[in-house]
């Protein structure tokens, strides 16, 4: 699976909240890490399982429901496993809608994900979560 078609189905992870499609991309023992994680969040998640529980836990439990997920830019280096995605997540929850900017930071090989390192808003999730 090439890069590109990786990113395409990480956001479509995220638009369905499914765990399952979201760890499946990941190698057994891959890594999904929140650099600016926000009170209650883990510093990272480790192994397939634990990204598929942890996600599953996450998603179920929020109020938030995606409505499309704008990708504004993916960057390619020299590196031909590495992926930069600039995003936006648009969502409603209690009715309003927000824009929650994000950055991923994906590693690769042999087709699926090893490290993730995911950058989102945490002003913008926690406007999101007291109102």
């Amino acid at each position: 699976m090439s890069i590109s078609q990786i990113v395409e189905r990480f956001h479509a992870a995220m638009r369905d909240k499914s765990a399952d499609t979201l760890a499946d991309l990941y190698a057994e023992d891959g890594v999904h890490e929140f650099p600016f994680r926000m009170p209650g969040m883990p510093e990272r998640y480790t192994g397939r399982e634990e990204i598929r529980a942890g996600y599953g836990k996450s998603w179920s439990a929020s109020p938030a429901e995606v409505v499309r997920i704008r990708r504004i830019a993916l960057h390619k280096g020299d590196d031909p496993d590495v992926v930069v995605v600039e995003h936006e997540v648009h969502v409603t929850a209690y009715g309003k809608p927000y824009t929650i900017p994000g950055l991923l930071v994906i590693r690769t090989r042999d087709g699926q994900i090893v490290h993730t390192r995911d950058y989102m808003d945490a002003t913008a999730v926690s406007a999101m979560r007291s109102a």
